[in-house]
């Protein structure tokens, strides 16, 4: 990986370790988080990997789906999230769910290992999602699934979204994005594009809007 490819990544783990005293402060992820657990059918048993996991809110849910006889396998790259889906874990006594250090484009994981991989509103922070998307797939199972959440889109968390990039110019230029991350892949028909283009299986694409 170039200097240029790893820079989004290192900046992205910046800002959600810096963000991590207050992660958990919104109930959205969990509500994201679930519905993409839902939405993949996952079953009793299963073995799941959560790419770009933050602090647990897809893996804690499908966690409980799969149950003792199950794996969920929590993947990301902020250090302080992970600690805190641990937490989560160890209180829910869910001791078949595991944190690891890891980066979407090199996954901890061998080929066709996992029934069902979870990436939730993660795919868009590597410039080269195409390359991501196959890493992704490589370790589904003949016959397993690979869902993934984005963002459907310019309006986002508007007007919030705005006011908070307008602060984050002001005090961290360097972590200004001009761009939404997602702006590639912001409507359905984007979403499959990107997939069939990855090689990918034609896909299911389910279009949700909630208001928050």
């Amino acid at each position: 990986m170039t200097n240029a490819e790893k820079r989004p990544q290192a900046r992205s783990r910046a800002v959600f370790n810096a963000a991590a005293d207050h992660f958990d402060d919104t109930s959205f992820w969990e509500l994201v988080g679930g519905r993409t657990v839902e939405l993949a059918g996952i079953g009793s048993g299963q073995r799941v990997l959560d790419v770009c996991c933050g602090s647990g809110a897809s893996a804690l849910p499908a966690a409980a789906v799969v149950g003792s006889d199950g794996y969920v396998l929590g993947v990301d790259m902020a250090e302080r999230l992970l600690d805190l889906g641990r937490s989560k874990a160890r209180a829910r006594g869910l001791e078949h769910l595991q944190f690891r250090v890891g980066d979407m484009l090199s996954l901890p994981a061998r080929n066709a290992s996992f029934d069902v991989v979870l990436c939730v509103l993660g795919i868009f922070f590597v410039p080269d999602m195409v390359a991501a998307l196959q890493e992704l797939w490589r370790v589904v199972r003949p016959g397993g699934t690979l869902a993934i959440t984005s963002w459907r889109g310019d309006s986002v968390l508007e007007p919030g979204s705005g006011i908070f990039w307008d602060a984050v110019q002001n005090e961290r230029p360097d972590l200004f994005e001009p761009t939404p991350l997602w702006d590639p892949i912001k409507d359905p028909s984007r979403l499959a594009a990107l997939l069939r283009k990855a090689g990918l299986p034609e896909p299911a694409v389910a279009e949700e809007t909630f208001d928050y």
